[in-house]
């Protein structure tokens, strides 16, 4: 058969970890995305710190807008991370045919991830800007999906794909440290279970707690490295012109929205100078940090289920072939 189960495998754990830590954080991702969108200076500022977002939804009284663009969001979400984790997988497993060696050095594990990022940015761009202009809208009035997309062309439904592209060093900075220490703590486990008698009986295997501190970890890292283009990678995909008066800065650039990150950063340098760069840092660590140590904990808690799943579904599928040929 062509398939890759175990590209296969590693995709569908990764896709239902990032489902499910989506959905539960997505309240915080939302107040995380209108307060990193806003671009203010001094007294103009809307949203002083991320409470005032939660406060706004709650003193008008629709804190079920907190959720506005969840579907959109699982669906993007969903769709890349099974990209990423597949494209991954697969890209680890042709180099180590390729190379002939065990394991992957850090430069490798670098250009693997900044690979498979790649595929993903292009793929699922469109879903990623209607998602940040859904959760951006203001509260009660986010459009539907295909309302969202359809409303611009589809040129700009790609806005911030270079920035994207750009930040797929955060989830290769990510899964390279993750990776690494996770292999170390692996050997260690080995040569420990080396002496005891049961030592083959079962796969080796990081615990939950484990994953999550080592998921948590691995995006802090990340995310600090790469703030400023994240910041402005909402910028661009949350610019509408209606909210031109949020998005863009005094003068000559009046009326014109940010398009690209050469313009996004001359606007959060203006308005806010050199700090305004992490604007919402804390927020977008604790977001992330969150949602990569959660998914990297149920996918490592799912891939073994997974794995039992797609080996009974290609046994049923040999069979139906084998089957198919007698008749």
């Amino acid at each position: 058969m062509g398939v890759d189960f175990e590209s296969v495998t590693e995709a569908t754990s990764g896709a239902i970890g990032g489902l499910v830590s989506t959905t539960i954080l997505y309240p915080l991702d939302t107040c995380k995305t209108k307060y990193q969108a806003e671009v203010h200076a001094g007294d103009r500022q809307k949203y002083r710190h991320l409470s005032d977002v939660l406060r706004e939804a709650i003193s008008t009284r629709q804190i079920g807008s907190l959720y506005q663009g969840l579907g959109t969001k699982n669906l993007q979400s969903f769709i890349s991370q099974f990209i990423y984790f597949y494209s991954y997988s697969y890209f680890k497993r042709f180099y180590l045919k390729r190379s002939r060696n065990k394991y992957m050095g850090t430069k490798a594990n670098l250009v693997v991830a900044a690979a498979a990022g790649a595929c993903t940015a292009v793929i699922t761009q469109p879903l990623d800007t209607a998602s940040a202009r859904m959760q951006t809208s203001a509260f009660g009035k986010s459009k539907g999906l295909w309302q969202t997309l359809t409303e611009g062309s589809w040129k700009e439904a790609f806005d911030g794909l270079g920035v994207s592209l750009l930040l797929t060093s955060n989830p290769a900075i990510q899964y390279t440290v993750f990776e690494q220490l996770k292999q170390r703590l692996l050997m260690r486990q080995k040569r420990s279970r080396n002496d005891s008698v049961t030592a083959e009986s079962s796969p080796i295997v990081i615990s939950a707690f484990a994953a999550f501190l080592l998921g948590a970890l691995s995006k802090t890292m990340a995310t600090v490295l790469t703030y400023p283009a994240i910041r402005c990678k909402v910028m661009i995909q949350a610019a509408e012109p209606d909210k031109d008066d949020r998005l863009i800065m005094n003068g000559e650039n009046r009326d014109k929205p940010p398009r690209h990150i050469i313009d996004a950063l001359r606007i959060i340098w203006k308005n806010e100078g050199a700090l305004g760069f992490y604007k919402g840092v804390h927020a977008q660590i604790l977001k992330t940090v969150l949602s990569a140590a959660l998914l990297l904990m149920i996918k490592e808690k799912t891939s073994r289920s997974t794995w039992v799943v797609m080996v009974g579904l290609r046994s049923y599928i040999l069979a139906a072939k084998q089957k198919i040929k007698q008749a």
